[in-house]
């Protein structure tokens, strides 16, 4: 039988309007959200949909500074006022409804993360934007207002429901935010799966961490012109390193969709196909080593229609069912029955 996952997410989501062409735009979550629709093996006895509280001031400055707190609302504030985008950084812009979003999406990947944590269900999604992970504790960038991977690993400490947190970020971008913010941290391990060179230049495989962190950062740097089956042999690798050296109680995936062929911010070559084997691996390994709590929260991916493509083959993988159009043998079937 499948496992139920968990679908988190919130409307104010859709309040961010990056402006006309940026990549980072509602036709995502959008797409997603037809996808899974589309999809009679996700009905609602698998799939059951949640909406998040909004993230408190307490859950962020676990993460972040009361600085960029202030600078996020500032630049919000200022574009409410003038009716136009404002800048926190080049690649960053911000409307009037995006604090709203931003603090909504951080609340979807707490909710998605705790309840996965207190055993209400194996596997939850957080199908949220703006994404989290080039977010630093004192600082936006990379489309990232705030670390909602980073504030949802915070939360279930500080609430002792785990106490140590494996982050697996398989996104085309090194995942800088999160990597700093747990860079010295020996509860939390980092795993990342990424382009390299890229943006935005971190994650070279000798970064491993400092102080009483040091070992549990692992990057595993993908060249340019890797094809499929070498990438998810680099993750297998990557993944029984992680393990070997960190027994999580929680799983956090920053679940990319970038690394897709045809992505415009990518140059790598998976298919949607290739993420639910990922996953499988993800959720078979994690759980020989005893952990069988993962939540999943959205960060890249810029093709819409593949992003929808992508996010069905992830949850059907996190379900336990087969990857859209692969075909199953009776004998399968009558295990998985």
């Amino acid at each position: 039988m499948p496992q139920r996952v968990l679908l988190v997410s919130h409307p104010d989501c859709q309040a961010h309007d990056p402006g006309p062409g940026h990549p980072e735009r509602l036709a995502r979550l959008e797409a997603a959200l037809e996808a899974l629709a589309a999809d009679p093996a996700l009905g609602p006895e698998v799939v059951e949909r949640v909406e998040a509280a909004r993230a408190t001031e307490q859950a962020l400055l676990r993460v972040h500074t009361p600085g960029h707190l202030a600078r996020v609302r500032g630049h919000v504030e200022a574009a409410a006022r003038t009716g136009m985008l404002d800048w926190l950084e080049p690649e960053t812009p911000v409307s009037a409804g995006s604090w709203r979003a931003a603090v909504a999406a951080a609340g979807a990947a707490i909710e998605a993360a705790e309840r996965v944590a207190r055993g209400e269900a194996r596997a939850a999604f957080a199908l949220v934007r703006p994404p989290g992970h080039h977010a630093w504790a004192e600082r936006a960038g990379g489309y990232c207002l705030l670390n909602n991977v980073a504030i949802a690993a915070r939360a279930v400490q500080a609430a002792g429901l785990a106490r140590r947190v494996l982050v697996v970020d398989w996104d085309v971008h090194h995942c800088d935010g999160t990597q700093s913010i747990f860079w010295e941290d020996p509860a939390v391990y980092v795993l990342s799966l990424h382009l390299w060179p890229h943006y935005p230049h971190t994650g070279a495989p000798e970064e491993r961490g400092a102080g009483a962190g040091e070992g549990t950062t692992r990057n595993v740097a993908v060249p340019h012109g890797t094809r499929a089956p070498e990438q998810r042999r680099l993750f297998e690798d990557g993944l029984a390193a992680a393990l070997a050296e960190f027994r999580p109680d929680l799983v956090l995936l920053s679940a990319g969709f970038d690394p897709l062929e045809g992505d415009p911010e990518g140059g790598l070559h998976l298919e949607p196909s290739d993420l639910h084997a990922m996953t499988r691996t993800l959720v078979e390994r994690c759980a020989a080593a005893g952990c069988e709590r993962i939540a999943a929260v959205l960060e890249g991916g810029y093709v819409p229609p593949r992003l929808g493509e992508g996010v069905v083959q992830v949850v059907r993988a996190l379900a336990g069912l087969p990857a859209a159009g692969e075909r199953v043998s009776p004998a399968a079937a009558r295990r998985s029955g």
